[in-house]
């Protein structure tokens, strides 16, 4: 099968085709034919040597995909054979097959095209957990969502919004009208030097309750004091370095909570508990339109460089998708 490769560390100009030998499903696993796959960081992190694939994985790139179910392993009882499926990865969505356990992979609802369920996954599984799990996000409470015109901020405002929160999205400014067409009820300039006041007067001066972090470090004492009392701040990306300065005085007085997310390096069980769990509480606003995947531009997998140019040069507004199978 065809697969995306890399021999080694680099800038995207290291990516290339090549015939891989194609999996085969084990116990309660699936053999999916790929239709399409979506970019994410962690990709790029991954080709330039920085994030290694967590032991058992696939060296391939590729934390999502979409496609068609074409066999299955033994005592698989929840997919069929030609049952349309998307699926969260710990590598390998970069190629033409791909296997996944049977309870990590979810119907693809009718109303959605292969490429827009290939960019369901990764960004609204994270999402939810970041905001229902681990924020603990409730009716009525507030949120700030850093990176709003990410694939994962995208997602995330549609499911704070649909539980019923004040949603604030941040994002660069040619950004801005689109994440209040997603649904932020309000949409502020990362680069604003009264971005503390302006969110703080948009709650009333109390902060938010939660916050979705992509940033990390270097805006780290900012989010802080965008943090309410009892506020939980929930780090998911660290675009803005991995280290950043913590008031723990504020943090005691306040009973601030900050927590970390990772989605990839999680046990089998953990992420049959998670995909679980949207499945039932998630997926069926997904069917019925509510929620949405935001895509920014489909490549096809030849033209995985470029794909990788733009996400790299921060041009996306959503996800950016790679059409494996024409």
């Amino acid at each position: 099968m065809k697969a995306v490769v890399f021999e080694q560390s680099g800038g995207p100009e290291v990516l290339r085709l090549a015939e891989v030998p194609a999996p085969t499903p084990g116990e309660h696993e699936l053999l999916i034919d790929v239709h399409a796959t979506a970019l994410n960081r962690a990709d790029l992190l991954q080709r330039r040597g920085l994030y290694p694939p967590p032991p058992g994985a696939s060296a391939l790139l590729g934390l999502e995909c979409s496609g068609v179910v074409v066999q299955v392993g033994p005592g698989v009882t929840r997919a069929a054979v030609g049952d349309r499926v998307m699926a969260l990865l710990a590598g390998g969505g970069y190629a033409e097959r791909v296997v996944v356990h049977e309870g990590i992979a979810l119907p693809v609802p009718e109303r959605l095209s292969l490429e827009d369920a290939a960019a369901v996954p990764e960004a609204f599984l994270t999402a939810s957990e970041a905001l229902l799990v681990e924020a603990e996000l409730r009716a009525g409470q507030s949120v700030l969502v850093t990176a709003a015109g990410s694939g994962v901020g995208s997602a995330a405002i549609q499911i704070a919004k649909l539980r019923g929160a004040f949603v604030i999205g941040s994002a660069s400014a040619p950004k801005l009208s689109a994440v209040r067409a997603l649904g932020a009820d309000l949409a502020l300039d990362r680069e604003r030097e009264d971005f503390v006041e302006a969110l703080r007067a948009a709650t009333s001066g109390r902060g938010v309750d939660a916050i979705v972090d992509f940033v990390g470090g270097s805006a780290l004492p900012r989010h802080q004091s965008c943090l309410a009392e009892r506020g939980r701040l929930v780090a998911i990306g660290l675009l803005g370095g991995a280290t950043g300065a913590l008031d723990l005085g504020r943090l005691l007085m306040k009973r601030q909570q900050v927590r970390g997310l990772v989605m990839r390096t999680r046990s089998t069980l953990e992420k049959l508990e998670l995909v679980e769990r949207f499945r039932r509480e998630l997926l069926p606003a997904v069917a019925d339109g509510r929620l949405a995947p935001r895509l920014d531009q489909i490549f096809p997998l030849s033209a995985v460089v470029a794909a990788h140019e733009r996400m790299e040069q921060n041009q996306s507004l959503g996800k950016i998708v790679l059409r494996v199978k024409e």
